[in-house]
């Protein structure tokens, strides 16, 4: 299990269209024209709650990234009553060999204020994301396509509010832009114009990702700066996914250009072909400065900056990977020290447990808020008090902006 804090990468890497039942979708219930669902942004990860087969509720992750619902937690398959499945393989970018996973042809899903939907669903047979742990709460799976594919999906980052309808019945936002976006096989794609930090611009196919944490990542440049880091990019179904990170010029979405974006390089090794071609990803280290309208059904997305459009892209200044574990999930370890970074300088390793941070205990603190406070301030010194087996001991590191 490796989840680096940055770059979680959530996508679904599997196209099963012949074992997906037709016409399966979501609708608004009780004939409104609107719906209103309360979301948690944890992580950079957009969290609603629903019920499968009046068992509940769950947390899953909206991830448009995601052709098929997938349940990432293998012990929801017995408590679900789920009898009528059969076994697939799983494949994606990283280092191990493909996994298996169950197909359930109908489980029943009920989100509130929408119409139940009987949809289908992968199951993984081992939880090889380690989204809990991630996330230092319950998920337990990701939902995309089925969702979006008949509902106009208004997500306001503002509010944590959900607004679904029909296309037709949503009302947009003044003075948002719209951009044309192409569904293909069950997942949105933009093309918008990069300019890389040598100068060089051209049009980039991406995917819009809101199950992955990175702002942008480009998986065919063919060479990058030389002040790039390397970096572990996140989880894959298939295992880790190595690196580097470094900043494009910048990039345009529509009216708006958005400079000195943070930018993930996937090593070329780590890239399986899709059956989909494509440059790369725009995923919620960008979105999530826009308030945002989905609408696959008329294929365009519309953009109005939040409050954090002007917000600068700045990278992890500790260089920890940490994980949450324990029965409530209110111990916090680290996973990876990155060579060379703030973090390997105070003599910090992995499997460390951190026990407070500036004299807080972390299980008073949720990982979003450690997350914020390593990445707060460049030269910035924070105070860890370590446990290393039976020996605690505290110190400090001074916070590094590397890129």
């Amino acid at each position: 299990m490796l989840h680096h804090i940055r770059y979680l990468v959530l996508t679904g890497f599997f196209c099963l269209y012949g074992l997906i039942a037709c016409a399966q979708h979501f609708a608004i219930a009780n004939n409104k024209k609107r719906q209103s669902i309360h979301f948690k942004l944890v992580r950079s990860m957009v969290v609603i709650p629903l019920f499968i087969n009046g068992h509940g509720p769950y947390n899953f992750i909206l991830d448009t990234g995601v052709s098929l619902m997938l349940i990432t937690d293998e012990k929801l398959t017995d408590s679900l009553g789920i009898t009528n499945r059969r076994t697939i393989k799983i494949a994606g970018l990283g280092e191990r060999q493909d996994y298996e996973a169950f197909v359930a042809p109908q489980v029943k899903i009920d989100i509130t204020g929408l119409a139940n939907s009987t949809i289908s669903a992968a199951i993984l047979k081992k939880d090889h994301f380690g989204l809990s742990a991630y996330a230092g709460i319950p998920i337990h799976g990701l939902l995309g396509y089925d969702f979006f594919n008949q509902l106009a999906v208004k997500i306001s980052f503002t509010d944590s509010t959900l607004t679904v309808s029909k296309p037709g019945n949503m009302s947009i936002f003044r003075k948002a832009t719209a951009i044309p976006i192409s569904i293909e096989e069950r997942k949105p794609y933009i093309r918008t114009n990069i300019t890389l930090a040598d100068g060089t611009n051209a049009i980039h196919k991406l995917l819009l990702d809101l199950g992955a944490g990175h702002a942008l990542s480009l998986e065919k440049a063919d060479s990058l700066p030389a002040n790039s880091i390397k970096a572990n990019l996140g989880i894959g179904l298939n295992g880790l996914i190595e690196g580097s990170i470094n900043r494009v010029k910048e990039i345009t979405l529509g009216n708006y250009k958005i400079p000195d974006v943070i930018t993930s390089f996937p090593n070329i090794s780590n890239i399986k072909k899709t059956t989909v071609p494509r440059d790369g990803s725009l995923g919620m280290g960008m979105l999530k400065r826009f308030n945002i309208i989905f609408d696959y059904a008329n294929g365009v997305i519309y953009l109005k900056p939040n409050m954090a459009f002007k917000e600068r892209f700045d990278h992890d200044m500790s260089g920890l990977g940490y994980y949450s574990a324990g029965p409530q999930l209110d111990h916090v370890f680290v996973e990876t020290v990155d060579e060379g970074s703030p973090a390997e300088e105070a003599g910090i390793m992995t499997n460390d447990e951190i026990v407070a941070i500036n004299f807080k205990p972390v299980n008073k603190m949720t990982i979003q808020q450690i997350d914020d406070l390593f990445r707060s301030r460049d030269g910035r010194g924070v105070l860890l008090e370590i446990c290393r087996g039976k020996t605690y001991e505290t110190v400090v590191i001074k916070l590094r902006r590397r890129i």
